[in-house]
């Protein structure tokens, strides 16, 4: 059964200090495209990630995040005082260097206050606190990792089904439209053996009747639509049979698809009948459709 490429699935696991909340998107791509957001205690499993997405979602721009929420109502910033002691003696020494002095008190309490604001604005003034992740957590992770890929999988099969159903109908009706041109392609057949014989009789030709049997079959095998509608027949059947195949299988179908529009322009260049000529736009018309959908598919 067909896949489509877009989807989103999530798992949540619940450790000793933290929630771990694990995302997955995927959209429509060409290729396999990842984007792997992992915490940095983790970004030596990020390989190993990597492997097990490939093989599972095989196409697709495909976004994962794994996030840590601490259960710990500490502040996540804390006044890096090292730093700042070490920026405030600076300070002082070229205050020093520089022979600056204060002529008042309040001028001085007013530079004190004003270098407290000047350090805490200073690079690294505050330390974010990073959560201590145990790394010995991992196994438990990969599996929130697989249930959030099983999630993505079962979206994507829902998606497939509304966009199998969907190609199913544009196919059964393109091989309906093929069924209407048969009878008109044997008319027509028949109608240009009839035109031609006419136009030699009123022209009061004298020709040689086997050398005109033979331009005549040569001309008329020409015209004949026969073997486009065999092979745009097969095609059909092939590509509704495609579509029962395992996943992936959005390219294959994207090649089938262009070797049944090679035989709808084929019957539409030969065809000289313009109701066979509509109903060949028709056919082209969902065609274009099933094509437009094909790039949703896995």
């Amino acid at each position: 059964m067909i896949q489509s490429m877009t989807g989103f699935g999530k798992a949540q696991l619940e450790l000793s200090n933290s929630n771990v909340n694990i995302e997955l998107k995927s959209l429509n791509s060409k290729h396999l495209d990842l984007n792997i957001k992992l915490p940095k205690a983790y970004k030596h499993q990020e390989l190993e990630l990597k492997k097990y997405l490939t093989n599972k979602l095989y196409r697709g721009k495909i976004e994962i995040s794994v996030q840590f929420d601490d259960f710990t109502s500490e502040s996540e910033y804390s006044i890096n005082v090292p730093k700042l002691k070490e920026y405030h003696k600076q300070i002082i020494d070229l205050k020093n260097e520089l022979n600056l002095k204060n002529n008042t008190s309040n001028h001085d309490k007013l530079e004190k206050s004003d270098i407290v604001s000047i350090l805490l604005n200073m690079p690294e003034a505050f330390h974010k606190r990073e959560n201590e992740i145990q790394t010995d957590n991992w196994a438990d992770i990969f599996q929130g990792v697989e249930n959030a890929v099983e999630s993505l999988v079962l979206f994507r099969k829902k998606e497939g089904e509304n966009l199998l159903k969907d190609i199913s109908d544009r196919i059964t009706l393109i091989d309906e439209f093929l069924k209407e041109i048969v009878p008109l392609s044997e008319f027509r057949i028949e109608n240009i053996k009839s035109t031609l014989k006419d136009k030699i009789e009123n022209a009061e030709l004298q020709i040689d009747p086997n050398r005109f049997e033979q331009e005549l079959i040569y001309y008329l095998e020409k015209q004949d639509i026969t073997e486009e509608i065999v092979r745009l027949q097969s095609h059909l059947n092939y590509f509704l049979e495609t579509t029962k195949t395992n996943s992936p299988n959005g390219k294959k179908l994207g090649f089938i698809c262009q070797e049944i529009g090679r035989e709808i322009n084929t019957i539409g260049s030969k065809a000289s009948n313009a109701e066979m000529q509509k109903i060949v736009v028709n056919m082209k018309n969902e065609l274009e459709k099933i094509k437009e959908q094909l790039l949703n598919i896995l």
